[in-house]
């Protein structure tokens, strides 16, 4: 039987002094006239919380935040989680991630957030302290937009299909000593959970392709054929047309939808600094197109990083 899959939200008007500026034409837009630092109106911040929902990736321009500041905005959508299941936060700041890809740690590759553990982030903020001159931009893809490219025949595949995330894979060989001990750290407490390829979003109802590089298998499947099929899903996510590009100034922040999109920082700095603070919003348990939820194959339920969890 054919099932048809709920229309992404309506547009919206946002609230007074509260302006959306597309940036892409599938995904993305910058927000303008809001000053982050402020106690936020709650009108505003449901207009933000719609615009998201629409537009999957926000761009605030030159909020200059501290820890403390982008702490206070991300908690306004929902419980925080720690900062990561097994890496390090910034010093005194538990909910804080350094992403620091001056000492050789790069995340270039395509994935969401955490999907190796049962309950990932519902939405993750990421602010800019120092950026290089070139490159260092952030990409980020729709994955709403990408189940529907899939041929009617393939997307009715992916709606049964599962795959097992773990953080614990075959990854590229580390620059340096310090990219080495991050690397251990990284998968110094093992994860492996099946989640459903096709996730219907708890909110819009929105399918989207959840897999990225966390993605490693699917259930059912050998590692041949796991590893062609999920290139062929996730060559639709990856798509030009299903992008976004952000170019950082120190200062920006940006809010992304975990639930539903995917993202990746090229390598194309050189040895240049780089420095982003991350803080992600716990989410809840995915669950696929017949309401599977998913479930956890090796690990435990990461109730010390999320509060769902706990």
């Amino acid at each position: 039987m054919t099932t048809t899959t709920p229309a992404a939200p309506a547009s919206h008007t946002p609230p007074a002094g509260f302006e959306i500026r597309r940036i892409g034409g599938r995904i993305g837009a910058e927000i303008h006239g809001l000053d982050l630092a402020e106690d936020l109106d709650p009108a505003v911040v449901a207009g933000i919380g719609d615009a998201l929902l629409e537009h999957k990736a926000l761009v605030f321009r030159g909020q200059h935040l501290d820890d403390d500041g982008q702490l206070r905005f991300a908690s306004l959508f929902g419980k925080l989680t720690t900062a990561h299941p097994t890496v390090p936060s910034v010093e005194g700041r538990p909910e804080v991630l350094p992403v620091d890809g001056g000492e050789g740690i790069r995340a270039n590759h395509w994935h969401t957030d955490v999907t190796f553990v049962r309950t990932p982030p519902k939405a993750s903020t990421l602010r800019a302290l120092v950026v290089p001159p070139y490159g260092g931009n952030t990409l980020i893809a729709n994955a709403a937009a990408a189940y529907q490219d899939l041929p009617e025949p393939l997307r009715e595949f992916a709606d049964r299909l599962w795959a097992v995330h773990t953080n614990a894979y075959d990854y590229a060989e580390p620059k340096n000593a310090k990219a080495a001990e991050h690397r251990r750290q990284f998968v110094s407490r093992r994860y492996r959970t099946a989640h459903p390829v096709v996730r219907v979003h708890p909110e819009s109802g929105e399918r989207g392709l959840f897999i990225g590089g966390f993605a490693q298998s699917l259930v059912g499947f050998g590692p041949s054929e796991s590893r062609d099929l999920l290139r062929l899903l996730q060559s639709y996510v990856t798509r030009p047309e299903n992008l976004v590009r952000i170019a950082w100034n120190p200062g920006d922040l940006v809010l992304f939808d975990n639930r539903i999109t995917q993202h990746y920082a090229p390598d194309d700095y050189g040895d240049l600094p780089r420095l982003l603070h991350r803080v992600t919003v716990a989410g809840d348990v995915p669950v696929g197109v017949d309401g599977t939820p998913s479930y956890v194959v090796e690990g435990d339920d990461a109730a010390h990083y999320t509060p769902v969890a706990a």
